[in-house]
């Protein structure tokens, strides 16, 4: 049986696992759930539509932009176990001022909980890296990645089809009873956990957001091989955010289709990352290595220039009307362009998956909380710099479909430094 499949049935691994599929579930489910709402309920204007989801990508990852050093001290100083249980705890909270948002159809609302749910997300994010380190064996923390990832990819695929079908279907009443409801399970689910103990004598955290990220960036400095890996995944995260704000606009103003396909373009993305992300475990053989990047990040280039092609040349419908799922499946150009969209995918998914695990077995296990903070602070910084960038292009009136073109020139960036990494690694 493969080692990731062996680890679902040790407790040191699939509590952690559950408790990451439920949060990334229930953020999703969320996420979309209100960008549907809006989109296709409040907004009747392509631009403003666009911008408002370059808006609530930018809002969930403005918060790992600023708390990541603090949440990586914090994860390095305490028992990771516990600082799960209280971010868990945290998230139902969140959730009851998100639903009240949905119900109340308050866009204020619906921000302030996004917002706060990219924030106890920046405090889970180091621990879930770090903790396999410390409950796994050095030949199962690739495996153990990848299933997380996996994990993770398929519980955003759920989610975010569910939201688009809860909103469409049922209403916001019932979207709001599911991210509740998801909330108070992963709680539960957080509660098993093992034990995470700090792996050195605790360290007094700066709470100073500028001063310590830039210490903590600082840090990784020194390992040029650590730099690179944090570099490659951070254009591709920029990558990934441009294209998920992409998604819902171009749905409806170009392919002129309702909330199920959204769903189905994110969900695809989303599924086809999980299968990136297993397929690299078995090409690399269980070892940590950055050989396969550059190759899938072009690769994945390649893919959204075709993407763009095949958008450019669609037809819409011309009445006003949107095209619901069964009706794009009719299309005839429908299943080349999902299949495009999971060859970008998968493509990502078996690019990001090693320089993950690279990240966590390069440095000592004391060290690792923090340098996923590192570089999850990068990340992010990246990020909203794309959905920045994403933003003002609409506003000098590129469109959608033309923004394809400067995720596919990323993918060169981000296929330049995973080659470094490549051969600083020899």
């Amino acid at each position: 049986m493969p080692t990731s499949l062996l680890l679902l049935a040790k407790r040191r691994f699939l509590p952690l696992f559950v408790t990451q599929m439920l949060g990334a579930f229930n953020d999703n489910l969320f996420k979309f759930a209100m960008i549907v709402l809006v989109i296709y309920e409040v907004y009747d204007d392509e631009t403003l539509e666009f911008q408002f989801s370059t808006i609530t990508t930018g809002l969930f990852i403005l918060p790992f932009f600023l708390f990541s050093a603090i949440a990586g001290q914090l994860a390095d100083n305490h028992d990771k176990a516990k600082i799960i249980r209280v971010v868990k705890t945290a998230e139902i909270l969140i959730a009851i001022t998100g639903a009240a948002g949905l119900i109340l159809q308050s866009i204020p609302l619906m921000l302030t909980a996004l917002f706060a749910l990219g924030l106890q997300s920046t405090f889970f994010g180091p621990i879930k890296y770090a903790l396999m380190p410390q409950h796994l064996e050095k030949d199962e923390v690739l495996a153990g990645t990848g299933l997380v990832e996996a994990g993770t990819y398929v519980a955003i695929l759920a989610g975010t089809i569910l939201g688009g079908v809860i909103i469409d279907w049922f209403g916001p009443y019932w979207a709001a009873i599911w991210v509740l409801s998801v909330a108070v399970i992963g709680r539960i689910s957080a509660q098993f956990v093992p034990p995470a103990p700090p792996q050195k004598e605790p360290e007094p955290v700066d709470y100073n957001i500028f001063r310590s990220s830039y210490r903590l960036i600082y840090g990784t400095l020194h390992i040029r091989r650590l730099f690179l890996a944090i570099i490659a995944i951070s254009f591709f995260w920029t990558i990934g955010s441009v294209l998920i704000i992409q998604f819902p606009p171009l749905v409806k103003n170009v392919l002129t289709a309702d909330p199920t396909v959204a769903s189905l373009f994110l969900g695809i993305f989303s599924i086809g990352i999980a299968i990136g992300s297993v397929l690299a475990n078995r090409l690399l053989k269980g070892q940590v290595s950055a050989r396969i990047a550059p190759a899938s990040v072009i690769l994945m280039g390649a893919f959204v220039l075709l993407l763009y092609f095949i958008s450019v040349q669609w037809e819409g419908l011309s009445d006003g009307g949107l095209y619901d799922l069964h009706g794009f499946i009719l299309h005839d150009d429908s299943w080349l362009l999902l299949g495009t969209l999971i060859g970008v995918s998968i493509a990502g998914g078996m690019f990001v998956v090693p320089l993950y695990a690279f990240i966590t077995t390069t440095v000592d296990i004391s060290q690792t909380a923090r340098t996923v903070a590192a570089n999850n602070v990068v990340n992010s910084g990246c990020m909203v710099l794309g959905a920045l960038a994403a933003y003002g292009l609409s506003l000098l009136g590129v469109s959608t479909t033309e923004q394809l073109f400067l995720v596919a020139s990323m993918c060169l960036v981000s296929a330049w430094t995973a080659w470094l990494l490549h051969k600083a690694c020899d």
